[in-house]
């Protein structure tokens, strides 16, 4: 069987998932440099709202916030999520980088297998996974989405 996520955590072990904000480059020399990188820096930035489809819904009443800074041709998107204590179900069609910022979470793949994720854990979901996310306390990630 494929593995469709894998979790990378800061002890270093293994195991076996908008709208965009343009960086304005100073006007100077280093006018090019500034383009090519975007430091995630919530100032002044509007979240946007959601919570997940009704039909994905499987207890509490979780809501989203999701501070979109930064999209690319080809479909990358970069940005930081949050979501409130509730459990949903998700498919992902989609392969999504993330670090945990801050919370607990709980995703399950669809064969049962629990990964327990908090502040500094990061994981890769790739296109196929299937399973629940439960927020236990506020979560909050970063994240590289790749359409």
């Amino acid at each position: 069987m494929a593995r469709h996520f894998v979790l990378l955590s800061p002890r270093g072990r293994k195991k076996s998932g908008c709208g965009a904000i343009v960086c304005r480059p100073k006007r100077n020399r280093r006018e090019a440099f500034m383009a090519t990188y975007l430091q995630l820096d919530l100032d002044g930035v509007e979240p946007e709202s959601g919570a997940p489809a009704a039909d994905r819904l499987v207890s509490g009443a979780p809501s989203f916030r999701t501070w979109s800074l930064d999209e690319a041709d080809g479909g990358l998107y970069a940005g930081i999520w949050e979501a409130t204590p509730g459990k949903w179900r998700i498919v992902y069609d989609e392969w999504e980088y993330f670090n945990i910022l801050s919370g607990y979470s709980v995703v399950t793949a669809d064969d049962g297998e629990t990964l327990h994720l908090r502040a500094g854990d990061r994981m890769i979901l790739k296109p196929g996974f299937k399973g629940t996310w439960e927020v236990v306390e506020t979560t909050r990630k970063d994240y590289v989405i790749r359409l």
